[in-house]
């Protein structure tokens, strides 16, 4: 199977304390058509995962690499490693007062394709989109993020999702702090993004979103590695008695 997303001995250190190590040699693989979904404990350098395949600031890679589509973007610029069709979640989405969401998805398109807009086609994709999500029309005139409820800012990423329809999704704690409904509205946004040719990279603490997904590997990340990987039930496993098996080892 074709590989979208390699990540091979992946090593850093935050930018602004340069004894912290937090990723320690990540191992990951995956293919086309896959969802895979990391666990761990606060600390464990999940988040950190997420923000390093997009370059952030934030961290240093020390060692390692990182390929999409088997292109090595490991020092590639944010907005381009976005171009190629990389999309993340943020636990904490920001807030643009001033510029609308269908305005944000817009721009962002026309980066992305680097080609003007098909404004009917565009609106009506987009209705079609805010239809599936159980959101109204006025939803994609409202100001990006501005006075959004917890759960419209998660509708709000999926609808960037299925319009915007990159190669990879990586969602960083994406049902953090929602409701059973709006954990289903997700869920199904994410039935609808995926197929053969696209992948699902879901960061999580809870198991509540996997009950609805279908799962093709769990990854348990400790301490900045990987150490182990299964399928579904490893997840429900973590669900009934958590991470001190992994932390004792790690001790």
């Amino acid at each position: 199977m074709e590989k979208i997303l390699e990540i091979i001995d992946l090593k850093t250190i935050a930018s602004d304390d340069n004894e912290k190590d937090i990723l320690k040699g990540l191992n990951l693989s995956i293919n086309k058509g896959e969802t895979h979904v990391i666990m761990g404990p606060n600390g464990s350098g999940k988040s950190t995962l997420a923000l390093t395949c997009f370059n952030s600031p934030r961290y240093i890679k020390t060692s390692g690499k990182i390929f999409f589509m088997g292109e090595d973007i490991t020092n590639e610029k944010t907005n381009e490693i976005a171009k190629k069709g990389l999309f993340m979640s943020f636990q904490k989405p920001e807030s643009i007062p001033g510029i609308s969401v269908a305005n944000l998805i817009k721009t962002t398109l026309k980066a992305k394709n680097n080609e003007k807009i098909d404004l009917p086609k565009f609106y009506s994709e987009i209705n079609d989109n805010l239809e599936k999500l159980g959101l109204n029309k006025e939803f994609a005139h409202r100001e990006f993020n501005n006075g959004f409820s917890g759960g419209e800012q998660k509708k709000n990423e999926m609808l960037q999702l299925l319009t915007i329809n990159p190669k990879l999704a990586i969602l960083d704690e994406t049902d953090s702090g929602l409701d059973v409904d709006a954990i289903k509205t997700v869920s199904r946004a994410l039935s609808i993004y995926k197929n053969k040719d696209n992948a699902i990279l879901i960061i999580t603490h809870s198991t509540k979103i996997l009950e609805y997904l279908d799962v093709d590997k769990v990854h348990i990340l400790i301490n900045g590695k990987i150490v182990e990987s299964g399928d579904k039930s490893l997840a429900n496993t973590i669900d009934e008695k958590g991470y001190s098996k992994y932390l004792a080892d790690e001790n």
